[in-house]
């Protein structure tokens, strides 16, 4: 596939993937949300329509890795050029950015309704009406929709986790439809995904939120640090680096796994 495709594809598809993913934390969080409280089973299942659809948006363009583990790992496995994961980094990145925005713009109304709640956002305020940002936690009060965070803050368990949980992931991916002629799932594979994502969710993302994707995290987080929330805290960036390096380790143990178990 060209350049463009893989640009394309992984913009689209990623931007997509993030809508559709922080739109249903956003759903769930924010007051004046029709959504609200609705709880971790919306949550998962959210997560998991939203790679369906980005996956079957970019699979026919790009692949639709979607993830920089998902291309760490196809690029150990040799189903990659190395010549190309740099393309899929940035255009990944790019469209999760795109897409934590468009977070932003559906629900305009209801962010700045919970950011300016004096039960969400305390009552100290400045001379310009706002909450005392030198008192604000690292964490802010919506920046669970843009990214994740650990329940347990341990780095080396955190870690683990994400490892684990993108080992999962990456290792589902490259099996699909493994036979003796070396067929895959074709757009299939899009709804596997979807319900591997999901199962991980359900069963591994209690300790950290399951990040499994290093843009999904980083791309939103820095979508929150620039944008002008009222009251929106800190954007926790001492935890930034476990969602990236988790699940990049977690992408390339799935990579030589796969070539040591499955090739």
């Amino acid at each position: 596939m060209s350049s463009s495709d893989i640009f394309i594809g992984e913009t689209i598809g990623t931007a997509v993937l993030i809508l559709l993913g922080g739109g249903v934390c956003a759903a769930v969080t924010l007051k004046r949300s029709k959504a609200r409280n609705a709880g971790w089973l919306a949550i998962t299942f959210g997560w998991g329509f939203a790679v369906l659809t980005g996956a079957y948006l970019a699979g026919g363009v790009s692949g639709a890795h979607l993830n920089p583990a998902v291309t760490l790992g196809l690029a150990i496995q040799g189903g990659t050029a190395w010549g190309d994961v740099p393309l899929y980094l940035g255009s990944q990145l790019l469209g999760a950015m795109i897409g934590a925005v468009l977070v932003y713009a559906v629900y305009y109304g209801q962010f700045h309704a919970h950011l300016t709640d004096p039960e969400i956002v305390g009552t100290k305020s400045t001379h310009e009406g706002m909450v005392d940002q030198t008192t604000a936690p690292k964490a802010g009060p919506v920046l669970g929709i843009f990214s994740t965070g650990p329940e347990i803050r341990n780095g080396v368990q955190n870690v683990v986790t994400e490892v684990i949980a993108t080992v999962v992931l990456v290792l589902a991916i490259l099996t699909q439809g493994l036979n003796a002629e070396g067929n895959g799932l074709g757009v299939l594979g899009a709804l596997v995904t979807a319900l591997v994502v999901v199962g991980i969710g359900l069963s591994l993302g209690g300790p950290t939120g399951y990040a499994i994707n290093p843009v999904r995290d980083l791309g939103p987080r820095i979508v929150h640090a620039v944008l002008p929330l009222p009251n929106k805290g800190g954007s926790d960036w001492g935890y930034a680096w476990v969602p990236i390096v988790g699940p990049l380790i977690g992408g390339a143990l799935a990579g030589g796994l796969y070539n040591l178990a499955f090739a």
